[in-house]
């Protein structure tokens, strides 16, 4: 697998939970580029073994 960090993601669209209570059907990392920290996670699904619980605790 190669070495991701470093390089910008690439451009997408998608549904996205903001702030943990709003819901968009549009959400990009583009409307974010110019502030200062984004993070963005992503995990396969609610209590796999990759959980958002674990990834925030």
């Amino acid at each position: 697998m190669a070495v991701l960090v470093g390089q910008s993601a690439p451009k997408f669209t998608a549904a996205a939970v903001l702030n943990g209570t709003e819901i968009v059907g549009n959400f990009t990392l583009e409307q974010y580029i110019d502030n200062k920290y984004v993070m963005f996670f992503f995990y396969p699904k609610d209590f796999t073994f990759v959980c958002h619980t674990e990834g925030f605790s």
